[in-house]
Order: C-alpha cells, then structure tokens, then sequence
C-alpha cells in the first residue's frame, strides 16, 4: 500500500500537466482576455513578439527568454546533446520548410518538465533545419503552475506543457500538446500544412 501511494505521488510530482483542481479541458482553446500585460491584441490573434522579462528560480527559467539560453548551464546538460542526436523525418521536413515562414509560434514550457525538456530540443532543430525565422517565434517558460510574474500565459489556456501555438494571419490555427501523435516532426508538417491535426489532448 505503502509502495502504491509512493508510486502516485511521485507520478503527480512530475507531471507537466495542470494539477489545478479547477482546471477545464485540458487543451481549451485560447480566449479573450484583457489582463495579459503582453498582448496588443485579442488572444484570438497572435501576440506581439517583444521582449518580455524574464527571471531564473531554483534554475527554472520563468519568462520569456531565447534559445541561446538553453544552450547556457544547468540546461545545456540536457538540451545540446537531444538537440545534436535528433534527426527529423526528411518528407516531415520537406513539408515543414515549404509552409512553417506563413506562421509565427508562442512555445510554452517548463525547464523542469521532463516532456519540455524531450520535445524543445527537437522543436528548435526543426526550427533551424526548416531555416525558420525564430523573430517569429515566442518562446516562454512557466512555473509548475503554469504562470509567469507577469502573466504571458493569460489568454493561451496553457494546461500542459509543452505547448506549440501556430498562428497564421493573426489568428491561432492549431497547437501541439505536450507528446506527439506521430511525430514532434509529423504532428508539426499536419499543422503547418493545413491537414487535419488533433493534438493529444483534443477530443
């Protein structure tokens, strides 16, 4: 009994999904909201890309902040070494590079996710190899609650992390939650394609 209660516990501890008992449908669609100290614009569409501030707890990173960032200690440890062994499917590439500049992307994690710390790496190797211009791209790193000191996740329904939003003439036109249903590449060329894309959590 003991051994069962153990085994939970430490399952709730690692979760990269809401442990809010409030919390709705997981992967809700974005709302309006006029508290998101970021936004120019309704959650609907794609938020500016300026630069937010960003603050490191416990080595968390909590805050907007860039890729060159996870390359610096104590995240390099485990983001360069996913990030050179990972190798994308070529035909989920070749569709990726053909469609990915029509969007830009808000990216929601947690640098203490172990889902985060899986999928990032391979999110930003596609990103390169798709030569993709990442001024587009919004990267941003929550607490376990999922929040940031200045609120950048209003507006997004974020309830797991990872989360990938793709918006695309300013409006969110799908994201990717937390684990792929085929591929981190294959879920991304469905997306970015225009295919019908479900992410994992979406009924």
């Amino acid at each position: 009994m003991k051994i069962t209660f153990y085994i939970l516990a430490l399952a709730v501890m690692t979760s990269c999904g809401n442990t809010s008992k409030t919390a709705k449908d997981p992967i809700a669609q974005s709302t309006p909201t006029e508290a998101a100290p970021v936004l120019t614009e309704a959650a609907s569409t794609a938020p500016t890309l300026a630069k937010a501030p960003r603050a490191q707890q416990s080595n968390m990173i909590v805050g907007q902040f860039q890729k060159e960032d996870l390359q610096e200690e104590p995240y390099s440890s485990w983001f360069n070494s996913s990030y050179e062994s990972y190798s994308p499917s070529k035909e989920a590439m070749e569709t990726i590079k053909k469609n990915i500049s029509d969007y830009e992307i808000v990216a929601f994690m947690g640098t203490w996710c172990p889902d985060s710390r899986r999928e990032v790496p391979h999110f930003f190797k596609i990103l390169d190899q798709a030569n993709y211009d990442l001024s587009k791209l919004k990267i941003i790193g929550v607490d376990r609650s999922k929040t940031t000191p200045d609120n950048l996740q209003e507006g997004h329904s974020i309830k797991r992390v990872p989360t990938f939003i793709f918006y695309k003439n300013g409006k969110e036109v799908n994201r990717y939650v937390e684990y792929a249903k085929e591929s981190l590449a294959e879920d991304i060329a469905a997306i970015v394609s225009g295919r019908e894309y479900k992410n994992s959590y979406a009924e």
